[in-house]
């Protein structure tokens, strides 16, 4: 029985090893950092806690929950000898990813739900996103993916396996489902299935809020629609740069990538574990006012603050 996997993928990476370690750590830390600050200024804020900053703050949680589950394993990884991890590692790996995935796509669709509100249903928003049905809103979009993959996920976790390479840097349901050494079939098409369950009504979802958005957008004055614009260009871009994240995963996962350069293929495997979480709190603090003042009045505070403090101290 295999205990250990050995991700061959680092073998690409040996001959800059020391260089790929800095750069992603140093990324991990950004990411830490702008999701932390984000989630801070959401938190302390009373005139953030609005639903559209409530779901803002899990998509930024979600986001630190993602990379954590790829960059620090990776890292001890990528310095290792052997370039292995313990079979259980692997499928905490696993557990962990795919449902960053699915949460991520889920926040995401929320978000747009509530956009679509926003425009749409203006004058009613407060009394449509209640604090109710923003907080089933928020477990929904966190206990759907947990508990559903789990699920898929326990078919998985029955499998044995008489094989031990995954040509990735990191672990995914699909790669340890081929070293399975029984017929695995049944669990391919629960895998299939489970992507469809967890992919078509969130993208519906969006499509549908936005349709419905620029309906309303068509019979509105210029003003109306350049506002409405600024209010939904921060959550479009967030889908934009996930979207392009997981049409990279799907490729790397299903077509036959042999011939692609490995600088290509690894960009592609970590583009939606690393770019939403490193992008979005940038996009959000940028584009949202009330976000970029409360940031900029906390370090401005801390700024004026130190000099006075080393001043007394002195004295």
């Amino acid at each position: 029985m295999v205990k250990s996997i050995r991700l061959t993928a680092f073998y690409g990476m040996e001959d800059l090893k020391h260089l790929y370690f800095i750069t992603f750590f140093f990324l991990y830390i950004i990411i830490l950092a702008m999701n932390i600050v984000l989630i801070g200024v959401i938190c302390v804020d009373r005139a953030l806690h609005e639903p559209m900053y409530v779901f803002l703050c899990n998509l930024a949680f979600n986001g630190l929950y993602g990379s954590t589950a790829l960059l620090p394993p990776f890292l001890g990884t990528l310095v290792s000898e052997t370039y292995e991890v313990s079979l259980s590692c692997c499928q905490a790996q696993i557990y962990c990813i795919q449902t960053y995935a699915i949460t991520e796509l889920t926040i995401l669709a929320v978000m747009g739900y509530d956009r679509y509100v926003a425009i749409c249903h203006r004058l009613q928003y407060h009394s449509i996103m209640s604090v109710s049905k923003v907080c089933k809103c928020i477990v929904v979009s966190w206990l759907y993916p947990l508990l559903g993959f789990t699920i898929v996920f326990g078919l998985t976790l029955r499998l044995i396996f008489c094989k031990n390479v995954i040509d990735k840097v990191y672990c995914i349901n699909y790669s340890l489902i081929k070293l399975s050494c029984e017929d695995a079939s049944i669990v391919n098409i629960s895998g299939l299935v489970s992507v469809i369950a967890y992919t078509v009504p969130q993208i519906a979802m969006i499509i549908y809020s936005y349709t419905q958005i620029l309906k309303v957008c068509l019979h509105s004055s210029k003003e109306s629609q350049i506002k409405a614009l600024r209010t939904c260009s921060p959550h479009l871009a967030a889908v934009l740069i996930y979207s392009i994240g997981l049409f990279f995963e799907v490729c790397q996962n299903r077509l036959n990538m042999g011939n692609v350069p490995y600088g290509t293929r690894l960009f592609m495997s970590l583009y939606y574990l690393i770019f939403p979480p490193l992008l979005n709190p940038a996009i959000y603090g940028i584009s949202i006012k009330a976000i970029r003042v409360r940031i900029y009045k906390v370090f401005r505070c801390k700024i004026l603050v130190t000099p006075k403090t080393q001043q007394v101290a002195v004295k």
